[in-house]
């Protein structure tokens, strides 16, 4: 035989709506604090994840980017370096000198 007690039914209904708003409560309290954080970050100008991701992906890409543009050009100038060595050869000659036997007499007069 079971019984019924109203103190025991009131106790567990009390208990549940105290569970219910404590939930509430802190359901409350991780909003306003997620709110508070999110100023806080967008007044100290810190960037999101994503925002620092993409950053990222384009700093990546630059920099391969610049590394193809280097070889390139490393390429180029070892093709200009080539090119030119044989008209810097030719200009580095040195000329013949006069010798003395061509040398002017004096003037008269």
């Amino acid at each position: 035989m079971q019984t019924r007690n109203k103190i025991l039914d009131d106790l567990s209904r009390l208990m549940n709506n105290a569970l219910g708003v404590a939930q509430g409560a802190k359901t409350e309290a991780e909003t306003a604090m997620k709110s508070l954080l999110e100023r806080w970050l967008a007044d100290h100008d810190l960037v999101t994840r994503e925002e620092f991701e993409a950053v990222r992906a384009m700093a990546l890409k630059a920099r391969a980017e610049n590394e193809a543009l280097k070889a390139r050009l490393d390429a180029l100038e070892a093709r200009v370096a080539e090119i030119s060595a044989p008209a810097k050869a030719s200009a580095k000659a040195p000329a013949k000198k006069r010798t003395a036997s061509r040398a002017k007499a004096p003037k008269k007069g």
